[in-house]
């Protein structure tokens, strides 16, 4: 492999690697033996120092002539003197602008630098201002020093100092052991997840909010990724509070601000002391924060120390209770607990030179000091009595400290131990009774406990300092957790084995002159506890403010939260200012419910849903067998992430069932946000793989036969015209099938491309989007597929072929009436419509043509209308079904359904409205019914002029593929032909007035085959064909009006005035030539016309039978008119022909 170096003058700034050649660059390319010599560089002593820089990519730098960028081999240009890297490789010459070298690939990849995006940014500002770039470190910290240890720094912490003791008081040992390995089991399985998830690749800083999101997706990653922002953020409010919990209550009690008058507003005046205090405390810390995270970081060797050393001083003073129990004696009134720093000896009386006198305990339960005062009853009936606080390892007490002692608020911390009980149960809070202060119960505690396992991540946040990322993240997370459990579990037992139960109890150490209970078995002295404790605390918070707005601007710059994007800012550096806003402001929340208790089991549930996700992330991806599924950490199985997911639901109900399903709503809430407003992201996540798993698993068991008629809907395949910008022509179909369809069942956009896909892929791509973006603006949920082919008829059959996939295939085609057919001098704009209506018909699939589409509502509500179905051909009941669906919507919810249907003279209409009625009334249908009569009547003048006007433009049309010269003849022709043949009909009519079929022309025998046909008023259509038919256009202009006809037929026969004006009846020599059966069909399109128009010309929708095309291509151009004929006059037309079966039933 070629390597270079190229130098680089400092000074040049932010120039580019071409600007630095301009100025004549050294440059060393090696030798294909040997490397190059730093002699030969030649600087000048003038010139500043430069920087080396270092580059694998071959050709890069040299002679400034790229080499791979010419497209010939032989390119003897660039060639001279210089050999080419790439001329073993010319094959894939052409390919290395998309597809470069594996050696160069694997040289990118061998200098993979992991730097979160603002060091990055950082980084890129410096070298802009032409700041000397400095040599970034490669990370080498190790697993101990990288994940162990900050591990243990985050695991270990407040929960242990504060309340460790009290809980196994509480709970019992039993019970608090059980507590401690659910939740440690809980992290240990979690631990195992999050390992197979880091190992699963590189893992950039992010910890975990990266790998939830990009294993589970944008949704979840965004959801679970806030929770976890808040949790850590309600993590460092317990902290603060922790820090002044130990410092009023431990360290300076005299500095409350607040205090008490009466023992009961002592609670009150607590929490008041914690908010003030809180608030400064959080003030001070963000400050320091916003300063530098530097500082932060050079005083976490400092808070380890303390936490290291609070644990060495807890197990030195267990071991030291086996020998010489420390003195910390505990004052009983008969088996209830005294508040041991209101006096000082535990005596009621006192002997001093031989006097009787009282103590100060005396004067607490007495009215005054003389020994002949009233006194509390209890005081009176029981001794006092003194045990030692902490009677050692080898006391026994163990046995006591075995079963739980829950109890409500206020409740008496007591000895199992006889006492006389008093005549009123009652209990004076004012007296210095140790009391419960708050109601305790098991799924308490483990709210409360669970914080103090939590931290598993600081590992993983990490990733970009470690060596090893890969190695370190799995080792150093399982060890510390590990240790930390190991220390949890023997902490329950030694303090249950040491400790005696009502200290155990006392929560804030009052029995045991306000003493911090766990400092009362350390060695040498409670202080050491005391000061470890409270600078971890101060150490804990520093870092969760530190964390979670770094936290917080991933998830904003990531673009997957809009409204959170303003937090993705900071300062230049990348520090993020506003996300610390956010979180102070957060933080501020917790310190207000100034309670550590009411705290903890807020942030439990945050971190408990993280969890839940982090092994749900590992089930999935390992269930799935995902392809980039490559952990290196092999010591997983999805019945283990499963576990540890059911442990952590578990957990979140037990703990407090409320704040879970706040938790859980929370995130809900955020996942439908990020789904509906979020930016799209493709992160390859399992939720995407476990999608198309589902899919797959239903489309197999999804049959390919038809639904049950029960289950029938329109599965909508949506043909789109586009123009010549490729964009939609007719959007409001679009609207029309998000009306139709509300988001349910299957619906496929298409659109055809004329061409080859290798000559047309970017155009192809361009109408595919712009297909969807109308599809956005119109809320049309569906697929998008467009297809390029030689040309539309067959691409139009290729998707009512192919669109779908197994049962999901669409059943009913949508298309819009090619209302521009007679304008087109291309016949295929016609003919592709009648081909495409054969093959719906062939593939048994429904069709639907909405006519004048471009007048459909779009997303206005429609007032007071009707939507009027035409029922004349039963179709399967699908005239009956699509305006149901439509009243579904809003747009057509307040128009009402009328049905028609016509009678013949032979049918009992009365009895046939009968019916109707009942028919609907068992469809569910509410409609109101009518009954046309259609009385047979002769045929019009009128019709046959139509009829006439319109096979004489049949013949026109198919001379269409003529050369201009022989169209204009053959127009000529044929029109001379149909006014010489009134002569012929005069001459012969006597001999073929009785048999005129058998004097037809030939041709009318094909078209004797054609199904029936109907037509429209559109008359520029013929102005269109005249202008390419530039040969007498005044003898081929026909109209539609009687008058017009009258006009055109007269002014032809003006020169031969002994024609003269002839009236219409003169002209039925010339009718008896039509085709019969054209004109029979051209009296139904035109009677039956008149009836819709009468009944329906101000409905909102009419609906219609469409008639079936003929069999034969013969007749194909009379079909298109019969069409327009029929839908004369009328607003907004769907034309619905049926696709065989059945679609409606009467049963449930």
């Amino acid at each position: 492999m070629t390597e270079r170096f190229v130098v680089v003058p400092v000074g040049q700034g932010n120039g580019s690697a071409a600007e630095g050649l301009s100025q004549e660059p050294s440059t060393l390319p090696a030798a294909a033996g040997g490397g190059g010599d730093e002699g030969d560089l030649g600087l000048d002593e003038r010139e500043a120092v430069p920087i080396l820089e270092y580059s694998r990519e071959p050709n890069k730098y040299g002679d400034g002539n790229p080499k791979e960028s010419s497209p010939f081999i032989n390119n003897t240009d660039n060639d001279k003197g210089t050999l080419y890297d790439g001329k073993n490789m010319a094959l894939f010459e052409e390919e290395m602008d998309s597809n470069p070298m594996v050696s160069s690939l694997l040289s990118k990849l061998a200098n993979y630098t992991n730097l979160t995006q603002g060091v990055r940014e950082h980084e890129e500002a410096d070298e802009e201002e032409g700041a000397k770039k400095k040599t970034v470190k490669s990370p080498q910290m190790g697993t101990f020093i990288g994940v162990y240890l900050p591990c243990l720094q985050n695991i270990l912490g407040v929960i242990l100092f504060l309340r460790m003791t009290w809980i196994v008081g509480t709970a019992g040992i039993l019970e608090a052991f059980i507590i401690v390995a659910m939740c440690c089991s809980c992290t240990m399985l979690t631990a195992i997840s999050m390992s197979a998830i880091a190992t699963n690749g590189v893992v950039p800083a992010g910890g975990s909010y990266y790998m939830i999101s990009r294993s589970l997706g944008p949704e979840f990653g965004g959801a679970v990724g806030l929770c976890f922002y808040l949790g850590t953020t309600f993590a460092g409010a317990m902290y603060i509070l922790g820090t002044i919990e130990i410092l009023l209550t431990y360290i300076v009690p005299s500095a409350a601000i607040f205090k008490a008058e009466d023992k009961a507003d002592g609670a009150e005046a607590m929490l008041n002391n914690m908010r003030v205090y809180g608030t400064c405390c959080l003030t001070l810390m963000a400050l320091v924060v916003f300063v530098g995270v530097k500082y932060v970081n050079k005083l976490a060797l400092v808070f380890l120390a303390c936490v290291v050393l609070s644990i060495l001083a807890i197990y030195a003073g267990v071991i030291k209770t086996i020998f010489e129990p420390p003195d910390f004696p505990v004052c009983l009134l008969g088996n209830r607990t005294l508040k041991n720093h209101g006096f000082d000896k535990c005596l009621k009386t006192d002997t001093i030179d031989n006097v009787t006198v009282t103590t100060k305990l005396w004067s607490l339960f007495c009215q005054s000091s003389d020994l002949n005062s009233t006194c509390d009853e209890y005081f009176n009936l029981n001794n006092v009595t003194e045990v030692q606080g902490i009677p050692g390892l080898t006391s026994g007490v163990i046995s006591e400290n075995m079963w739980s002692s829950y109890g409500p608020s206020d409740m008496l911390v007591e000895k199992n131990m006889e006492s006389v009980a008093a005549s009123d149960p009652t209990i004076d809070l004012n007296l210095p009774y140790v009391v419960n202060d708050i109601a305790t119960f098991f799924t308490l505690l483990v709210g409360i406990y669970f914080p103090s396992v939590t931290g598993i991540m600081a590992g993983s946040n990490r990733s970009g300092d470690l060596r090893d990322a890969q190695r370190s993240i799995p080792i150093g997370t399982i060890l510390a957790i590990a240790t930390t459990t190991a220390i949890y579990l023997s902490c329950v037992v030694l303090f249950g084995a040491c400790i005696e139960g009502v200290v155990l109890r006392d929560k804030f150490g009052d029995s045991v002159q306000r003493n911090l209970v766990i400092g009362t078995l350390s060695w040498p002295s409670p202080w050491v506890i005391v000061i470890g404790s409270f600078f971890s605390c101060c150490g804990a918070g520093l870092q969760s403010l530190t964390g979670a707005p770094r936290l917080l601007q991933a998830i904003a710059r990531d673009g997957i939260v809009p409204f959170l994007e303003v937090f993705g800012h900071g300062k230049a550096n990348g520090e993020p200012t506003w996300a610390l806003l956010l979180t102070a402001g957060i933080c501020e929340t917790g310190i207000l419910i100034a309670s550590l208790d009411a705290v903890a089991p807020i942030l439990s549930m945050f971190f408990l849903m993280c969890y839940l996700f982090v092994n749900l992330a590992c089930a999935l991806q390992t269930l799935l067998r995902t392809p980039n599924w490559r952990p290196r950490f092999k010591y997983y199985h999805w019945a283990l992430s499963f576990l540890g997911m059911s442990l952590c639901l578990a957990l979140m109900f037990i703990s407090s069932w409320y704040y879970a399903l706040v938790a859980m709503l929370i995130a809900g809430c955020i996942y439908k946000y990020i789904e509906y407003r979020g930016a799209e992201k493709e992160w390859g996540d399992g939720i995407r793989g476990l999608s198309l798993n589902a899919a797959r698993y239903a489309l197999i068991r999804l049959e390919e036969a038809p639904p049950h008629t029960k289950n029938w809907r329109p599965q909508l395949l949506v043909l789109l015209s586009l123009d010549s910008e490729l964009r939609v022509k007719h959007p409001r179909l679009l609207s029309f099938t998000t009306q139709l369809k509300a988001g349910k069942g299957l619906t496929i956009v298409g659109s055809v491309l004329e061409g080859t896909y290798l000559a047309n892929e970017t155009e192809a791509k361009k109408a595919e989007q712009n297909i969807k973006t109308a599809m956005s603006t119109e809320k049309t949920k569906g697929f998008c597929h467009v297809v390029v082919s030689s040309n539309l008829r067959d691409g139009v059959s290729h998707l009512i072929q192919s669109a779908g996939l197994g049962g999901m295939k669409h059943n009913t085609v949508l298309m819009a009436w090619p209302g521009t057919w007679k304008q087109s001098s291309d016949p295929l704009s016609w003919r592709n419509f009648i081909e495409t209506v054969r093959e719906t018909t062939a593939a048994h699939q429904a069709l639907l043509v909405a006519k004048n589409v471009d007048n459909f509502p779009q997303q206005e509500r429609l007032g007071e209308g009707t939507i009027d179905v035409w029922w004349i051909v039963h179709d399967g009941g699908m005239l009956m079904l699509l305006p149901f669906l439509l009243r579904q919507h809003k747009v057509w919810r307040k128009c009402k359904m009328r049905i028609f249907t016509v009678a013949q003279m032979d049918d009992n209409s009365i009895q046939m409205k009968k019916d109707l009625q009942m028919f609907l009334y068992h469809l569910r249908l509410d409609a109101e019914v009518e009954v046309v009569e259609m009385h047979d009547s002769d045929i019009s003048a009128f019709t046959y002029e139509k009829t006439l006007v319109m096979e004489q433009r049949s013949q026109m049309l198919k001379q269409m593929q003529l050369s201009r010269t022989e169209r204009e003849r053959e127009i000529q022709s044929i029109t001379d032909e149909s006014r010489s043949s009134i002569r012929r009909k005069n001459q012969t009519g006597a001999q073929c007035s009785g048999v005129s079929n058998q004097c037809a022309p030939l041709e009318d025998e094909k078209d004797n085959e054609v199904a029936q046909l109907i037509h429209d008023k559109n008359t520029a259509s013929h102005a269109a064909l005249n202008d390419k038919a530039d040969a007498t256009p005044e003898r081929v202009h026909m109209t539609w009006t009687k008058e017009k006809l009258f006009t055109e037929r007269n002014r032809n026969r003006e020169p031969n005035a002994s024609m003269g004006v002839r009236d219409l009846f003169n002209m039925k020599p010339e009718w008896e030539s039509l085709n019969q059966s054209n004109v029979r069909r051209m009296h139904t399109a035109v009677k039956l016309n008149e009836v819709v128009v009468n009944k329906s010309q101000g409905a909102q929708l009419v609906l219609l039978n469409m008639p079936g095309p003929p069999k034969s291509q013969g007749g194909d151009e009379n079909y298109m008119e019969f069409l327009e004929v029929l839908l004369e006059g009328l607003n907004r037309v769907l034309l619905v022909r049926g696709g065989g079966r059945e679609v409606i039933t009467i049963y449930s």
